[in-house]
């Protein structure tokens, strides 16, 4: 049997990585939360620009929204791990946050490396979205949904309807319109006259501006978790390995 001495400096040792990691953990579960919002916010605000044209949908909000949620169920766990002092579930715990990290390190790098990638075929959807347009299928709201948020038209500029079928039973869309009460169906059949009451910006440069914003937000906050990990990953590998320790002195 070791000292009692020697317990006895090994205990308040535990006592204070069980409070850093409690805290840790708590920070952890705020972190999935954070992310479930995220994932939340991106499927319900960017759905628009998600559902341009089913075959570039992503699965992005609904991955943030799996990780989320996980990390919230992972955050509680490490809590109570740590709370029983049990070294295989602090270990368990040390062994998520490190696939936690690598995924997300991966996605982060990933998604940087291939964002004009992304970007190109976004364009290649919006314009598939505008070129197919016929104001009634999802793709087509969608569109309508982009014009009147971005106040923009068309895809470089409100030209781009010239070249669709719609321009030419209808005209241009109206959801173009700076202001409806201006824009008669005769206007928006007409490109000189409708270029005085339509937006002149175009939606591609729109859309793709507020497309790096949100992915920079998001990338900043995955990597911030991500290596948040590591610290998570040394308190709960260091409480196993004392808490192992002083049950064997104990023996």
């Amino acid at each position: 049997m070791s000292p009692p001495s020697r317990r006895l400096q090994t205990k308040p040792v535990i006592t204070c990585l069980k409070t850093f990691l409690i805290s840790y953990s708590l920070i952890f579960w705020f972190t999935g939360v954070i992310l479930l919002a995220v994932g939340v916010w991106g499927k319900v605000s960017l759905e628009a620009y998600f559902s341009l044209s089913s075959e570039e949908n992503t699965n992005a909000p609904y991955v943030l929204i799996g990780t989320g949620a996980t990390i919230v169920i992972f955050g509680l766990f490490g809590c109570f791990a740590t709370c029983r002092g049990s070294p295989w579930m602090l270990k368990l715990y040390a062994m998520f946050l490190t696939l936690v990290f690598l995924a997300e390190l991966v996605a982060g790098i990933s998604g940087f490396i291939f964002r004009h990638e992304i970007k190109a075929k976004l364009g290649d959807a919006y314009k598939k979205a505008v070129m197919s347009y016929n104001s009634t299928d999802s793709s087509s709201i969608a569109v309508d949904a982009i014009q009147r948020t971005l106040h923009c038209c068309g895809v470089n500029n409100y030209t781009d309807w010239n070249d669709t079928q719609y321009f030419k039973d209808k005209g241009i869309p109206a959801s173009c319109c700076e202001d409806n009460t201006k824009c008669s169906p005769e206007t928006l059949k007409d490109l000189d006259k409708a270029k005085k009451e339509v937006y002149k910006v175009g939606c591609f440069k729109q859309v793709t501006h507020v497309m790096e914003s949100n992915l920079g937000i998001i990338a900043g906050i995955s990597f911030g978790i991500a290596f948040f990990q590591l610290i998570g990953i040394f308190l709960s590998c260091c409480l196993s390995r004392y808490i192992t320790n002083n049950q064997y002195e104990m023996v």
